[in-house]
């Protein structure tokens, strides 16, 4: 299943791509809005499917026609990994961990495909990352590698952006790190029966229409399973939290000449069959 979130008069609707178009979730149950539906996560899979069956067409709209938003508008928590590629940590000048590196980001990160990334004139290190998001679909406590994936709900692409002087201006990435609108995603939630091995995915990243980044999620150092199970003994993952799993090569800070991002440049990321997430940076 195929799931997006898109605005109407000023509040998100929760959708359901298919090959009709895109059926309004909210518009046939009202109280099934985006925040109600990850709240309980993949509980909520068979409704949806009861809901699909009974749509008719005066509930379906086409793509085209709606502003789509960020397929969890108002994540609950929001994990990122750290140098998860091993040439992406050679390239930052770093020894690749030992453990999984854990870091947040805020909601006010959180943006859509075609939403623009403001950035101060004084920010003069931006850079991108291409990454897989997994949405938590099952509360996960203290889980094991075996059982973590069934905690999933699915995937999402992000683009992890990064303001690097800032982000490494103390011990702490936070402060370079969350900035607003600095983790875009989707522009779907495919859930997992559609992938089923999050560990064979090809990762790409286009940068002012330039391939930067291609891998593939097969060379992650830790996999979704992983990381899901090392968060997991330490903080309870809820229906609704997201983790961003890290970014393979081809970023910026590791190239030789350091062109970051300025005003006007714009960034593609696409994950196997998760869609095209696309942001351009704008003057703050």
């Amino acid at each position: 299943m195929i799931l997006l979130t898109f605005e109407q008069d000023g509040t998100y609707q929760l959708g359901v791509k298919t090959d009709k178009g895109v059926i309004d979730v909210t518009g046939i149950e009202p109280t099934l809005t985006p925040d109600a539906f990850f709240s309980q996560g993949s509980t909520m899979l068979s409704r949806l499917h009861e809901i699909l069956a009974e749509a008719d067409e005066s509930m379906t709209h086409a793509e085209d026609s709606l502003k789509i938003g960020p397929p969890v508008p108002n994540p609950g928590k929001i994990l990122c990994v750290g140098l998860n590629y091993q040439p992406h940590a050679a390239e930052s000048n770093m020894e690749a961990p030992e453990y999984p590196v854990l870091f947040s980001k805020f909601n006010n990160a959180i943006a859509a495909t075609g939403e623009d990334v403001p950035i101060a004139s004084d920010w003069k290190a931006v850079d991108y990352e291409a990454e897989m998001v997994v949405v938590i679909g099952k509360t996960a406590h203290r889980v094991s590698e075996a059982d973590a994936l069934g905690c999933v709900l699915g995937y999402c692409n992000g683009s992890d952006f990064s303001e690097r002087d800032l982000q490494f201006r103390s011990g702490q990435w936070l402060l370079g790190k969350t900035a607003d609108n600095f983790l875009p995603i989707g522009p779907y939630l495919v859930t997992t029966d559609e992938i089923p091995d999050p560990q064979n995915l090809p990762i790409r990243g286009w940068y002012n229409g330039e391939l930067r980044q291609e891998s593939n999620t097969a060379n992650m150092i830790f996999a979704v399973a992983t990381i899901i199970a090392y968060a997991s003994q330490y903080m309870t993952l809820n229906p609704g939290d997201i983790i961003s799993t890290g970014t393979p090569e081809g970023v910026i800070i590791g190239r030789p000449e350091k062109d970051y991002m300025r005003p006007g440049d714009e960034y593609i990321v696409e994950v196997g069959p998760l869609g095209r997430l696309t942001n351009k940076l704008v003057e703050m």
